[in-house]
Parts: structure tokens; C-alpha cells; sequence
């Protein structure tokens, strides 16, 4: 398959670097070609990489005579231009997240890869994490969810507010995780270096009963990328970063013992879980989709619905900033 990275910013070169390292492990895979209509990011990309540099889509389809797949990274707001062009070529996608800027966009891309029979995967990273991934398997009616990501202030995606920048990660794991449909949205946030929101705290109220409370913020001290969430006998404690994921039980054998000391029936445990690089893991599954002609892990209608959650979410923050006088 030939693939190329629309887009060479930090985004787009983490692409070029792991498309590049799975063709040298032996993935049957090869790197065709690197867009961007800047001329010194793609020089940047065309020599650490050393693959043909384009500045248009048109241009590199035209030049090298089609293309298998490609990875959409460039900024939000041209995600659904760029999807069209390669869509009507016949390309299969990975579009970074958010998926577009809009609902209307969105929903286009939907209908393109549809009406032209393309896989469209969505890059919610996290949704590759070993952590996440191990902690499928213990789900067992999870009721509350505590979720913090935090970062350093950076000039990057400023193009977005900080609920589709990074808290939508984490929206997308929640929905994936409970499978209900959301019944309250309550938000507040806050633009503080940027000229949007730039912190945020959400509260998500499921169908099923189950309660979410998300905090995002990219002008924090540290780096913290956690979630807890509590279901019946059991706490679950899992830490992105580290790969990392903690399990405090009750089991049925101990319950009992909880009627004599409290601690008793308690089992604390770490879960094994094999560390791998998410992109990695992302871009992989994504080219077997494309070989296999299978559904991507993270199919374009749940790109869609994670965005519109977002979206929900930012108009929930403007109420808000009304109701106070923000």
C-alpha cells in the first residue's frame, strides 16, 4: 500500500516517522509522499524522512498516479476540503481528531466515505493505549467517572478550544466505555491564554445512570492524563501516561469478610499490561483496515459523535459564560 501524510507539522511528522518505521519493519507498507502547502515544513519532512515533498494533494495524485491511503493532519478547519479530494480519489483516510469543524462537515465526510466506499478512520489516540485496552475487559457497569488531562500551555492547536484539542480523547474512551446515550450536559470554561477556552470542567449524565465528570486544561503546571471510575465491588485507577492500570476489588468470596474488619475483603492489584506506542498501534490497526476492507477500531460515525458531544459541550460553556457574565 502507498501512503502518504497530508500535512508536515508536529502531528503529521510523528505520522511520517511511524509509517516510515513500520515499512522498515517489514509491514507491507511503503511512504509515497508528504503535503504541505509550506514550503519549509515540507523541506523539513522531504529530508528527515526522505520522501517526495508536494504542495497540493492534487499535485502528488496527479504526479504519482494515485495513492492506497493517506493521513489527514493538517489543521481542523481543512479536514473536510482535503477529506473530499482524496475521498473522490478513491483514498482511504485516517483524519486526525477532531474530525472536522463542524457538524455539517462531519456529516459530509460520513456521506463521501460512504458514496465512495472508503474506510475513514477517526484518530482518537487514546483509544490505542495497552491501558485502555486492558481495561475493556473488566468492565462490569461502570457508574462514576473522574477524568483528568492536563497539559503545559503550547502554541499548537490553537486553531480549536481546549474541549476538541484534549478533552475530546477522553470523551470518546467514556462513550466507548459506557455504550448510553448522554441525557445532561453541564460545563463551565474558561479562555485564559488563547483566545478560547483554555480550561474545563464538564458533567455528563448518562441514560443508564452513570455520571462523568471531565476536567481539561492546557495551561496547567503538569502533565496529568488520568481516569478513575467506579462500578459495582470494584475502583479502577488508570494512568495514560504510564500505561499503567490499578484495581481495587471486592470480591464475592471476600464480601463477607467486610463484616469484620473493613479492609478484609479488599484486593488491590496491578493489571498487566503490555506497553506499546499508541500511534503505532493506531496506524497499524488503521492498514489493517485498509488491507482487510474491516470496519477501522475508530469508525467516522464515531468521530461524529464525539465531535458532536464537543460541540454540545462548548455551547453548554456559552450558556454559562452568559448566565455569570463571563
Amino acid at each position: 500500500m502507498r501512503v502518504a501524510v497530508v500535512g508536515a507539522g508536529a502531528f503529521g511528522r510523528n505520522h511520517l516517522r511511524v509509517y516510515r518505521e513500520l515499512e522498515q519493519a517489514g509491514v507491507a507498507v511503503e511512504l509515497a509522499a508528504v503535503v504541505d502547502r509550506d514550503a519549509d515544513a515540507r523541506a523539513v519532512a522531504t529530508a528527515q524522512f526522505g520522501v517526495r515533498g508536494f504542495p497540493t494533494i492534487e499535485d502528488c495524485l496527479n504526479t504519482l498516479g494515485g495513492l492506497d491511503a493517506a493521513s489527514v493532519c493538517v489543521p481542523t478547519v481543512a479536514h473536510a476540503k482535503c477529506a473530499a479530494t482524496l475521498l473522490a480519489a478513491g483514498v482511504d483516510l485516517l483524519i486526525e481528531k477532531p474530525l472536522a469543524a463542524s457538524l455539517a462537515e462531519a456529516d459530509e465526510i460520513v456521506r463521501l466515505a460512504r458514496e465512495h466506499a472508503r474506510i475513514v478512520q477517526v484518530g482518537h489516540l487514546e483509544r490505542f493505549n495497552p491501558a485502555v485496552g486492558a481495561v475493556r475487559g473488566l468492565l462490569n457497569r461502570p457508574m462514576f467517572f473522574e477524568v483528568h488531562r492536563l497539559s503545559v500551555f503550547t502554541p499548537r492547536s490553537l486553531d480549536v478550544d481546549v474541549v476538541l484539542d484534549l478533552m475530546i480523547h477522553d470523551l470518546d474512551i467514556v462513550m466507548s466505555l459506557v455504550n448510553s446515550p448522554v441525557r445532561e450536559v453541564r460545563a463551565v470554561g474558561l479562555a485564559v491564554l488563547s483566545a478560547k477556552v483554555d480550561i474545563a470542567n464538564v458533567r455528563l449524565e448518562f441514560e443508564i445512570g452513570c455520571v462523568a465528570n471531565f476536567t481539561a486544561s492546557r495551561v496547567s503546571t503538569e502533565r496529568v492524563r488520568k481516569m478513575r471510575f467506579f462500578q459495582p465491588r470494584q475502583y479502577l485507577s488508570l494512568d495514560f501516561a504510564r500505561q499503567d492500570l490499578l484495581l481495587i476489588d471486592v470480591s464475592d468470596a471476600n464480601a463477607a469478610a467486610l463484616g469484620g474488619h473493613p479492609s478484609a475483603g479488599l484486593s488491590l492489584r496491578k493489571i498487566p499490561v503490555e506497553a506499546g506506542e499508541p500511534l503505532r498501534l493506531e496506524l497499524a490497526a488503521f492498514l489493517d483496515a485498509v488491507r482487510t476492507r474491516s470496519a477501522p477500531v475508530v469508525t467516522v460515525e464515531d468521530g461524529r459523535a464525539a465531535l458532536g458531544l464537543a460541540l454540545e459541550i462548548n455551547a453548554a460553556i456559552a450558556a454559562h459564560s452568559r448566565r455569570t457574565g463571563l
